[in-house]
């Protein structure tokens, strides 16, 4: 599936298994990581396209405090080096986020 051109963010709703740890994540068409050990996996060439072929794990590798999004989480992937800051979710583990500051 290819973004239109031009079209910053495509909402796609699904649901997963981590990649990493396993849990089941049911996804609200925002979400892009596990919240339990925050790993996310790369498959966006533009949020919510689904274009990347890749499809590798992204382990989170560090997090930040923004002032107008809340905690960002950066993620890397493990193939191809790619990284991407994702807004931390309401239901992301605190002591998984807090071992990233």
């Amino acid at each position: 599936m290819s973004a239109l051109p031009g079209k910053r963010f495509q909402r796609t709703r699904e649901d997963f298994h981590c990649l990493h740890c396993g849990t089941f994540v049911s996804g609200d068409g925002f979400t892009n990581h596990c919240p339990r050990c925050l790993y996310s996996r790369h498959v966006d060439v533009r949020p919510g396209d689904r274009a990347a072929d890749c499809g590798a794990p992204m382990p989170p590798v560090r997090a930040r405090r923004d002032g107008k999004k809340g905690f960002m989480i950066l993620h890397r992937c493990e193939a191809c080096g790619h990284e991407k800051w994702n807004r931390m979710s309401d239901d992301d583990d605190l002591d998984e986020l807090a071992g990233l500051l």
